[in-house]
Order: C-alpha cells, then structure tokens, then sequence
C-alpha cells in the first residue's frame, strides 16, 4: 500500500543511507521521446534536508537525465529494500545540474568523495515521498561495488574524458542538449 510523506523523514533518510543502489528516471516532453531509468551506486547521494537530495553523476555512455532536466525538470528517485523488510520509496521532484564549469561546483563537489569521472551533480528539489510496499522486490545479497566505471574513466585520463563527453554526452538520445554542452557554448 502507497504512503506519502510531507517531506524525508529521519526514518527515511536512514533507509536511503541503507541502500546501496538507487534508480533515477526522467524523460522528455515528447510524446514519442525515450523515458531514461538508470541505476546509481557508489557512495554518491546525500540527503541534504527534508526537501532536497543531490547526487553525484560520473561520465556514462549517455547523459539522459542532464537533457531531460534542462528541458522540463522532472526526476524520480527509486530506492527498493533487498534486504529486510520490503520497501520502495520514491522521492519525485524537480531537478538541476551543476556541472564542473559552474561557479557553485567547487563548494557543490565537496560533499562527495573525489571520483574519476566526476561528470555533474544533480540537485532534487523534491516535491512527493512517497513509499510502497515492494513485495515483489527480491531478497539479494550485495557483493560490493563495481570498480569498472572508475577504471575506466581512470584509464581514459582527463582530457579523454573531456573529448568522450563532447563526443557521447552533449545531446540525449533524443538529440535535446545535456548541461554539458549548455555550457560549451
């Protein structure tokens, strides 16, 4: 059964510090454009107050979510319980993106620990809690995180990194402008 919360609870803000992976969906404005659903690990989010979280986005093969934030705003965060009692929450909201060659980053960068790749830090006013039951969510035990994007954008070095997202990371999918090319021009 569905619950709303008028805001992130301590009780919630313990439960998303619980989680090892998180989901964040955003999509277009565009009837026909691609809904975008990708899964975050890492030591990455922090609940910053009752009304807003931020997350720390390292350099991937696309930047959906900066394009879909630029256009409308809209961000769905998904955290499920794999271990435990079930639960899914969700926090809906409205998003921005601070990028490296913005003024805010230096002070925005900080609260994160200092990973290769480090693309963008998106920042969720949120609007909705809500949590639900996850019945259907496996049980699963966690290994540890993967290590492969931070290898990669390690072996890639800074300047491949920087031609890697002026070659996969200025448009969406869709071909709508990502921050990263926002602030290229």
């Amino acid at each position: 059964m569905a619950k709303l919360y008028p805001d992130i609870t301590a009780e919630l803000q313990a439960f998303i510090a619980q989680q090892p992976l998180f989901f964040v969906a955003s999509a277009p404005l565009a009837a026909d454009g691609h809904v975008n659903l990708s899964p975050k690990g890492l030591d990455c989010l922090r609940v910053r107050s009752p009304q807003q979280v931020a997350y720390l986005d390292l350099t991937g093969s696309g930047n959906e979510t900066s394009a879909h934030v630029l256009e409308n705003g809209r961000i769905t965060l998904m955290f499920c319980a794999f271990t435990g009692a079930p639960r899914i929450l969700r926090l809906y909201g409205r998003g921005r993106v601070i990028v490296p060659t913005m003024e805010a980053w230096a002070a925005e960068s900080m609260q994160f620990p200092v990973y290769p790749g480090m693309r963008q830090i998106v920042v969720v006013e949120v609007e909705r809690v809500q949590t639900s039951c996850g019945f259907g969510v496996p049980l699963m035990d966690l290994v540890g995180q993967r290590d492969t994007a931070l290898r990669w954008a390690e072996a890639k070095g800074e300047q491949g990194l920087v031609d890697y997202r002026a070659e996969k990371n200025m448009v969406s999918i869709d071909s709508l402008p990502t921050h990263l090319a926002s602030e290229a021009d």
